[in-house]
């Protein structure tokens, strides 16, 4: 049997995480911890750590940084590793991925947000109306819709924000998202907004819906995930989740590239999550055999 150890929020976060744990104890086994990333304790003797289940790790920037150098430093295994965890932590990576060809969602990065800084953004991505939001974030936190006539929320003052035009199709197509487990398409869905609210995540009245992932969604999340390998020279990740929308053209553009903690919608996967596990055991397989590769070269150097 293999140790797996799944990092889960800090004790105080809100969230209800209830659903995925039902699902990663039934799929991985009796074996399978839930470690909170703020306080891990000792992690060496497990075959694998996932960090699954760090939501609200943008709460503690700092700490979440730390942790991921510490994990890199001590060499535990982990997947998706920590080189791909720090980038994909901050989506200031999508411009790199724009940049290697993929087709984004426009953004610009102000470095010190301010009312001028609104202004030339509106001038810029040619949008009356403006999604605002850090650029480490998760479940929305920090995010705002920005009409023509709106101020700059007062949190936003200041800070390094992501400014994006307001897609329409959010609202009236909803959200993609597309499942990977090791390389391989598992599941996709689509995410919607409540009524009067553009933030698809459960916590505000979104809702989610199972759907047939269209060719071009497809050939979207395949672009993104070659890109990032390209970028990161990390092979097939063991988990990806890619959220897209349709712009005014209906051409798929990628919102986030998500690698940390995704919520994975198992419950949607028409094998409920089986590919996902085969992806994590594949995982340890090749950490063990690269540990045993390891070991040989160095019996044979002595």
């Amino acid at each position: 049997m293999s140790k797996i150890a799944i990092l889960t929020p800090a004790p105080d976060y809100w969230e209800n995480w209830s659903l995925p744990k039902a699902h990663y104890e039934r799929l991985l086994g009796p074996d399978l911890e839930f470690r909170p990333w703020t306080q891990p304790s000792e992690l060496s003797g497990f075959d694998l750590v996932l960090p699954l289940l760090t939501w609200g790790y943008q709460r503690d920037v700092p700490g979440w940084f730390a942790l991921l150098d510490h994990l890199e430093a001590e060499g535990l295994p982990m997947a998706n590793p920590a080189k791909v965890l720090r980038w994909n932590s901050d989506k200031a990576y999508l411009a790199e991925l724009s940049a290697a060809g993929v087709a984004t969602v426009p953004t610009l990065i102000r470095e010190s947000m301010s009312d001028a800084a609104l202004v030339s953004a509106r001038e810029i991505l040619e949008s009356p109306r403006l999604v605002v939001k850090p650029p480490i974030s998760g479940g929305a936190d920090g995010t705002y819709l920005i009409g023509p006539s709106d101020p700059l929320p007062a949190e936003a003052v200041g800070q390094r924000m992501l400014v994006q035009p307001y897609l329409p199709a959010i609202a009236e197509d909803g959200e993609y998202s597309l499942f990977y487990f090791g390389g391989h398409f598992s599941h996709a869905i689509s995410k919607h907004p409540a009524d009067g609210d553009f933030r698809v995540q459960e916590q505000f009245g979104g809702v989610e819906r199972g759907i047939d992932a269209p060719d071009d969604a497809k050939a979207m999340a395949e672009a993104a995930l070659a890109a990032t390998d390209k970028l990161l020279d990390c092979g097939p990740l063991t988990y990806a989740r890619i959220d897209m929308v349709r712009d005014s053209e209906g051409k798929f553009r990628l919102m986030e590239l998500e690698l940390i903690e995704p919520s994975l919608f198992l419950h949607f996967a028409p094998d409920e999550g089986s590919l996902f596990a085969d992806a994590v055991r594949e995982q340890i397989s090749a950490i063990r055999c690269r540990r045993l590769n390891s070991k040989s070269a160095q019996d044979y150097n002595l």
